[in-house]
Parts: structure tokens; sequence; C-alpha cells
């Protein structure tokens, strides 16, 4: 049975952007791959994160129904920002349910694990930061661990998007998310790419380095910083 890989889209997006990083990944790891669609403004975080941790065992236990050995319930997770952070909070939900969730490697674009500069700004100015509707606490906040999955990690430094004219970003950033932002403890692995925040969802090398965190838990030695 081939693995799983879930696609988790960002704030203010649909996932049909994912597309050809998710086409990439299923011609490079034989994988099915889904999107997992949610309102980001309008439906609570934690059961946003529960959803996806019942839909993720599905796709897991579904692979065990059909005769396959539990190697082949591998379901992957890959997060474009906000989706990186429900990711993580799914994950550590499950945990503290005692009810793990399938094996599989998370490979994070863009997250702002430790806080969004942006988003924070956001919510400094009352009406736009209405906008961000029910996400806004996921964002500003540090997101938590993960549990025990190994987790890589994508950062941008190539400075194109609308975020950095309400952060203000004195320091290397992606348009939207400083590469301090994306630094998670318990990271097994983390690089630096010169792409913008969306920009990375269409970028071949940042395809090619997620799927080889997935298939191998470690990103290639030419991109590792």
């Amino acid at each position: 049975m081939p693995p799983h890989v879930v696609f988790v889209h960002g704030l203010f997006m649909t996932g049909a952007e994912s597309v050809l990083l998710r086409r990439y990944l299923a011609r490079e790891l034989g994988a099915r791959t889904h999107t997992f669609l949610y309102m980001a403004t309008v439906e609570d975080p934690d059961v946003v994160a529960d959803r996806l941790g019942r839909r993720v065992s599905s796709l897991g236990a579904g692979a065990g129904a059909m005769g396959a050995t539990a190697a082949d319930g591998t379901v992957h997770l890959v997060g474009h920002s906000l989706g990186g952070l429900l990711i993580l909070r799914a994950l550590e939900r499950a945990a503290q349910r005692a009810t793990p969730l399938p094996p599989g490697r998370v490979v994070l674009l863009g997250s702002p694990v430790a806080g969004s500069g942006a988003a924070a700004a956001l919510m400094r100015r009352p009406f736009l930061g209405r906008t961000l509707g029910r996400s806004a606490a996921a964002l500003a906040g540090a997101a938590l661990a993960g549990g025990t999955r190994d987790i890589g990690i994508i950062a941008g430094n190539r400075p194109a998007g609308l975020g950095r004219f309400l952060a203000h970003f004195q320091e290397p950033n992606d348009g939207t998310v400083a590469v301090r932002e994306t630094r998670l403890e318990g990271a097994v692995d983390r690089i630096v790419l010169p792409v913008s925040h969306t920009g990375m969802l269409l970028s071949r090398r940042v395809a090619r380095e997620a799927a080889q965190f997935l298939r191998y838990g470690r990103f290639s030695l030419a991109a590792s910083s």
C-alpha cells in the first residue's frame, strides 16, 4: 500500500494552491495525496485539529482494513503557514488523549510556530484584526511541539508578501513570516530556502526537499542549514 500525504492549507487559502506540490509528492513517494479543508476564520482551531486527527486516523485505519501491514498505514502531514500550526495541535491533542495517530512524518512550510509578528500587528488594528477571525490566537501564540513525530521545517527568506508591511521585519523573512518565527524545539531538521511565503508552494526545490524529508527524515545535505 502507498503512503498517504495530507496537505493542510494556510489562512485565506483553499488547498488548491498546493496542486503542484501534491503532484510532485505523489510521483516521488508513490503516495496518495489529500487536501484537508477548513474555514480558518470561522472554525475553532481545536475543533479543526480534532477533525484533522480523525481524518488522519481514518486514512491509516483504511490501510489496515485492506489487509496491509502496520507499516503500510503511514500518513504523512504537510502544512503551510497556519496549516502547520493546526497539524501540531492535532498531534498534541491526540497525544493528550492517549490516542496516537498513524505513523508518518511532518513537514511545516513557513509556519510561524513561535508566533506570528504579522498577525500580532494585524490584531492591533481593530478593523483589520477581525479578518483573522478565530485563527488569531493560534497565529499569535507559540505552537506546541507536536509529540514525538519527526518534524522538518522549511522556511523562506525571500521577502515578498503583504505581511512585511504589517510586521516591518528587520530580520530575514519570507514576506509574511520571519525565519526566526519558524524555529521549533524538537524539530529534527530545518532549512531556509530563497522562496517567499506563497512562492514556496510553487517551488520545485521546496517540493523536492519535502519529499526528501518525508522519505528519509532529513533534508538533503546540499540544502541543510
